[in-house]
């Protein structure tokens, strides 16, 4: 999976920004998490990769993956 499949939710200042990873500039910034969060998971989607999101002190506080798991989970049926 490219790293630039990879998008990130983050802290910009008073606002919340989902950037690709390797960006410099937010694709959008957002009033709230929720928003940021929701713009973030389209993209992600679309590009089929990584959904990080970051908490108010910048760590990975949750991920989501969309794209095509080399290692999916095994059910037991």
């Amino acid at each position: 999976m490219s790293i630039r499949n990879n998008v990130h939710v983050v802290r910009r200042g008073p606002q919340w920004g989902a950037l690709r990873e390797g960006g410099e500039r937010a694709s959008g910034l957002f009033d709230t998490q929720a928003k940021a969060i929701d713009a973030a998971r389209q993209m992600a989607r679309q590009s089929q990769g990584e959904l990080l999101i970051h908490g108010e002190n910048g760590r990975i506080r949750a991920r989501d993956s969309y794209g095509n798991d080399p290692c999916p989970p095994k059910d037991k049926a």
